[in-house]
């Protein structure tokens, strides 16, 4: 059931209208919440999770297995059901609509295991861009890296990110892909990031990163606040974490530490520089084949489940 919305007083009954800053506008009577910060995060997508908000068939979602304590948040595009690694997640829908655009030109890469052969030369004429079945693709990179028995290991990279667009290629080349991690979305790398966890963005990093152009092709803003928790949201994480939902905590090697006060402070440590180059490395596409850390070590079957 949709909310009763005004504008200045004034019910509106369609969303064709055209509002301003100066504009009061509620939802049920209530004023909207005024705009937050532009933040980015970094998730680690496990398979088996829908990019999206909710799922006609029941299937379970990316939402709904956020840890909580974080803003409203929407992807920047998709991952398939069968698909892991890294996504990226903002609370701005213009940041969002931005770097989706090809002309942003942010290289998507992804790891590939698939079932088959193939050749290197056969991989450089992607380069090239592809048709399948009237659908045109554009140029590819990729790189063929080991055998692994019946199957090979890739690294693949795009920069427009169709639907289903690496599965596709590489069935046109004659591969049955089994396993599909993305490592990095343009400068952001997924790195040893765990499997279900969260990280943000630093404010000043994503300034950086994003750059005068394409921040103000998002109209994003970094010197709003950020806006905390209200008693009622507080009282839904409550009912969340009793559910077994865990609140939002800085990932990999950032935590919180007392300082000689006493006073709770973020830390980042960086690692070692063997360990950055490394990490580097791997997302260039060189290097063996990473496993993300899982908390399961058991067998799993790689078999893409029907979609």
């Amino acid at each position: 059931m949709q909310g009763r919305v005004t504008v200045n007083g004034r019910l509106i009954n369609s969303p064709a209208l055209d509002v301003t800053a100066n504009d009061v506008i509620t939802v049920d009577g209530k004023p909207l919440p005024p705009r937050e910060r532009t933040r980015l995060f970094l998730y680690h997508k496990p398979r088996g999770l829908m990019t999206t908000h909710a799922d006609p068939e029941g299937r379970p979602t990316v939402f709904d297995n956020l840890p909580e304590g974080l803003p409203r948040l929407i992807s920047v595009g998709r991952l398939d059901f069968n698909t892991e690694g890294l996504l990226l997640l903002t609370n701005d829908g213009g940041l969002a609509r931005a770097l989706e655009l090809p002309e942003t030109g942010w290289l998507r890469r992804y790891r590939v295991r698939a079932h088959g052969e193939v050749t290197q030369a056969q991989l450089d004429a992607l380069k090239q861009g592809v048709e399948i079945d009237g659908v045109k693709y554009g140029p590819a990179e990729a790189t063929l890296e080991r055998d692994s028995g019946a199957n090979v290991w890739l690294v693949f990279a795009i920069r427009e990110g169709k639907n289903r667009e690496v599965r596709n290629v590489m069935a046109h080349l004659g591969l049955e892909v089994n396993r599909l991690i993305r490592i990095s979305y343009g400068p952001f790398q997924l790195a040893e990031l765990a499997e279900g966890a969260v990280e943000e963005i630093k404010t000043r990093v994503l300034r950086e990163q994003l750059g005068e152009k394409i921040a103000t092709l998002a109209g994003a803003d970094f010197d709003r606040p950020i806006h905390h928790q209200t008693a009622e949201n507080s009282g839904h994480d409550e009912a969340a974490a009793a559910r077994g939902k865990k609140p939002f905590k800085p990932a990999g090697k950032s935590g919180l530490i007392a300082d000689r006060k006493g006073r709770r402070v973020l830390v980042q440590r960086s690692g070692s520089e063997e360990g950055r180059a490394r990490n580097e490395a791997e997302a260039n596409g060189y290097g063996p084949p990473r496993r993300p850390k899982r908390g399961y070590h058991g067998k799993r079957d790689f078999k893409p489940r029907d979609e």
